[in-house]
């Protein structure tokens, strides 16, 4: 019986990527020598050899940055290969996740997408509950969170959340649940801890925060909210997901605010 050939064998071998492949594609892609890149980064060209070869591992953080910075003179470096260098090299991307920061990173496409979901409510938030954008029934159902800036400043320090909010001292018992559980993950982040000093001007903050209560958000979960003016409640399903982001990851989350 004739053995049937075997033409996987034949194929070539399916690498894994590293940071040295990684970088030689972004150099050939921008037609420059190891010697020309090894100029103007400070390093040596033999560096950059035994780096594309895989020899050294672990480049520090500021060779990496004058590599892609040299790269980048040439041709813009897109964001995803950035991240995807980072990445290879075992680094973070550097630069912290302030608000101005992740409020840049939210694309056209995803800020076109908050009016296409009207009339629904839709916002995007960051990890400490900073309001990034919102679009226009958002700011009629929750007025006065965009200009405090924050969901948490909002319902502890604006007059207007008792006003809305129908159930305030249950959403408000949430909502410092939710931080502290916030804090529990994230305690030695600096945006959060300004958070919680900002957070502790306000009585009614400071007499929840003391009951210890723990809890994680939902992603889905029933919001009453209220119009003052014609006494009118209006019952949301308050859908929370998160939102991809090369430079910042599990930093931004859009909330969704579905009429029932």
């Amino acid at each position: 019986m004739t053995e049937r050939p075997d033409h996987a064998r034949d194929l070539p071998t399916v690498e894994a990527p590293t940071f040295g492949r990684a970088l030689r594609r972004l150099r050939d892609d921008r037609g420059v020598s190891r010697e020309q890149l090894a100029y103007t980064a400070g390093v040596s060209a033999s560096y950059i050899t035994h780096l594309e070869k895989g020899d050294r591992q672990n480049p520090a953080l500021a060779v990496v940055e004058a590599l892609l910075r040299c790269l980048d003179r040439i041709r813009s470096v897109s964001m995803t290969d950035r991240r995807h260098v980072f990445d290879l090299a075992g680094l973070d991307l550097p630069g912290e996740p302030t608000v101005r920061n992740l409020r840049a990173a939210i694309t056209t496409e995803q800020r076109h997408a908050l009016f296409l979901f009207r009339p629904h409510l839709a916002a995007y938030v960051d990890h400490c509950g900073n309001i990034l954008e919102a679009n226009d029934a958002w700011d009629a159902a929750l007025p006065g969170t965009r200009q405090d800036g924050n969901l948490f400043r909002w319902m502890f320090g604006n007059d207007l959340a008792k006003q809305h909010q129908v159930e305030w001292e249950t959403e408000a018992h949430k909502y410092v649940d939710w931080l502290r559980t916030a804090a529990g993950r994230m305690g030695d982040d600096p945006m959060l801890a300004a958070l919680m000093d900002d957070l502790g001007r306000f009585p009614d903050f400071r007499r929840i925060w003391e009951e210890d209560g723990v809890d994680f958000p939902p992603s889905t979960r029933i919001q009453r909210l209220r119009d003052p003016q014609t006494g009118r409640i209006r019952e949301f399903q308050m859908q929370t997901s998160g939102v991809h982001c090369t430079a910042f990851p599990h930093h931004i989350a859009i909330i969704l605010g579905l009429e029932l």
